[in-house]
């Protein structure tokens, strides 16, 4: 039977999603597998979204194969009583046999927060970059619409070999409340460190060291040495995969 799983992680002690080399685990993908290998369903877990080291999920989606007798229920509860705390199965169910996680998705939506204080939180640290200098979010927003539609995102992030750079958003929003800035974005898919390469160069603008204008140049020019450095990978977070 394949099972499609909605999962939640913090994954500032993992080496990303993807299973890695014995010298660069733990991974989110390899702590399931070795989980339903303990529940004597061992195979391999397929993930929508190859999210980087520290960069964490509230919305991820995985599917695996079983030979379960039980419940799925009774398979959450299993799943959730031999992963540890700092990752979670939400949601469980029977899926197509044919299902693919990543390949059957039609877009991903992740949020970058922001916490704009002078003095850093330590409760909030994990999850949320720290921006002590005041960031104008309506500037910010007016930079990120220029993202909306479909683009050569090559100044923001690479591709796989061969892979086309040009990506769709759908939604680029900036929601600003107090002092918490959240930055988000779906698309059809996202290069590699492109939202947080986004993200870098919102703050720059931000700060009023760019002008929301230099956003959209910098994206037509697809030169990533015109792009703000990649925010800190705390701040990620995969947050929904739709089908």
């Amino acid at each position: 039977m394949r099972v499609r799983a909605v999962i939640a992680y913090d994954g500032t002690d993992y080496h990303g999603f993807q299973r890695q080399s014995p010298a660069r685990e733990p991974s989110i993908q390899g702590t399931l597998e070795g989980a339903l290998s303990k529940i004597g369903q061992p195979g391999v877990v397929l993930g929508a979204g190859r999210t980087d080291a520290g960069v964490h999920a509230s919305g991820q989606v995985i599917a695996f194969n079983v030979d379960w007798r039980h419940t799925l229920n009774d398979l959450q509860r299993a799943l959730n009583a031999t992963l540890p705390a700092d990752i979670a199965v939400l949601e469980l169910e029977q899926a197509a046999d044919i299902f693919h996680p990543r390949y059957d998705a039609v877009s991903r939506a992740y949020r970058y927060s922001i916490s704009n204080t002078r003095v850093r939180n330590p409760l909030t640290v994990r999850y949320t970059l720290h921006v002590p200098q005041a960031l104008d979010a309506e500037v910010m927003r007016r930079a990120l619409a220029y993202a909306i539609g479909d683009h050569d995102f090559a100044a923001f992030g690479r591709s796989t070999v061969g892979e086309s750079t040009i990506r769709s958003v759908y939604r680029a929003e900036v929601i600003a409340g107090g002092s918490a800035i959240a930055i988000e974005l779906q698309a059809n898919g996202f290069l590699y460190r492109m939202v947080r390469r986004i993200v870098g160069t919102l703050i720059s603008i931000g700060r009023g060291e760019r002008a929301p204008a230099d956003f959209f140049e910098i994206l037509k020019s697809a030169d990533p040495n015109r792009a703000g450095p990649a925010a800190a990978a705390n701040g990620l977070c995969l947050i929904a995969v739709n089908y």
